[in-house]
């Protein structure tokens, strides 16, 4: 069902991956229907929560049945754009882009990783996973021969991440996921997620201090 992307919060869009999750676990299962209440049990979000959250994109419930686990995985999948599949550059043939390349589970969510670039010539040549590494100093050529590719990952130093970025920008990249050490600047037309994986640790310590306190 379609809806107004604008009217729908950062923070809701951020939860349905956690809905999807687990209703996957639940359709492989085998269960036929769920409701808010268990739901809310699984992903810790409150019942009324998850209610809301569907609401923004119709719903999928029926009162006092609840929902049914392959009509809303399937109508989650939809609104996440699983169903599409986006081809992907990795930029950076490190230990984190070699990891990454040989992820299984971009693919299973829509990202088909097709090529990897590095600016070391040591290594461009080498075979990183499936991948032949190419040079950096090839990128807008290539993209400009696969105009099918829409999205690149990052995982470069902080230094120079941004250039690469805009140079992806201007070979009309749509999609940035951003592990470089540097939060990137806004650029038009092009969706960036900047990852920062010491945030996330940061924040596991909080938690730990608090628990200590």
């Amino acid at each position: 069902m379609a809806t107004n992307k604008n009217k729908v919060s950062e923070t809701v869009i951020r939860r349905l991956p956690k809905y999807h999750r687990y209703l996957s676990e639940l359709h492989e299962k085998g269960e036929d229907r769920i409701s808010s209440q268990e739901l809310s049990d699984l992903t810790g979000f409150t019942a009324s929560q998850i209610r809301q959250d569907l609401n923004n994109f119709g719903g999928f419930g029926q009162q006092g049945y609840g929902y049914k686990v392959t009509v809303l995985k399937e109508e989650l999948e939809n609104i996440l754009g699983i169903s599409t599949v986006y081809k992907t550059i990795i930029i950076g043939s490190g230990r984190l882009g070699s990891v990454i390349s040989n992820y299984r589970g971009f693919l299973e969510s829509g990202f088909e990783i097709v090529a990897m670039f590095d600016r070391d010539e040591k290594v461009v040549g080498t075979t990183v996973g499936n991948h032949v590494v190419k040079s950096i100093d090839d990128l807008e050529s290539y993209l400009e021969e696969h105009k099918e590719v829409t999205v690149a990952i990052l995982t470069v130093p902080k230094e120079g991440a941004q250039a690469i970025a805009h140079r992806l920008e201007a070979c009309g990249i749509r999609g940035i996921w951003n592990f470089a050490p540097e939060d990137l600047d806004a650029m038009e037309g092009v969706i960036v997620e900047n990852i920062r994986l010491t945030d996330s640790l940061l924040t596991l310590s909080y938690y730990l201090t608090e628990e200590d306190r």
